[in-house]
């Protein structure tokens, strides 16, 4: 058996806090248009209850994300810019999740949502595209 060490567990909270944040996003957008046709008044509860759990694993994304860069090894020219841009879709992600909640015109909400969830899943290839380098 391969040795699960802390680097391993912090790479596997990493990737659950990412399915998570990422995952839940798609899951919510997939309800939204049901959730308003059937039950609008479920809507807004099943955002707060997500937000309970989406905001603590964008901190773990965070956190796991430093600590891995912590120990990682000097990369290329190409890696690293890679990463300044990832990082700056992950900051664009958090800003459009939390605009989306403080946002009342359901326009910008809607436009915030898109920025967050198409930011976030920006931020997966970019995560990838540097796991494969």
């Amino acid at each position: 058996m391969l040795t699960i060490d802390l680097d391993v567990v912090v790479l596997t909270l990493h990737v659950l806090a990412a399915t998570i944040w990422v995952g839940g996003q798609v899951v919510l957008l997939a309800l939204v248009g049901p959730l308003r046709r059937t039950a609008p008044a479920g809507l807004a509860p099943a955002a707060r209850t997500f937000a309970w759990v989406a905001w603590p694993a964008f901190a773990v994304l965070v956190l796991t994300g430093g600590a891995m860069l912590s120990g990682a090894a000097a990369e290329s020219a190409a890696w690293k810019t890679t990463l300044l841009i990832k990082m700056a879709f992950v900051l664009l992600s958090g800003l459009g999740a939390a605009l989306h909640t403080l946002l009342k015109n359901p326009a910008l909400k809607g436009i915030s949502a898109g920025v967050g969830l198409v930011s976030a899943v920006a931020v997966v290839l970019l995560g990838v595209s540097i796991v494969e380098a």
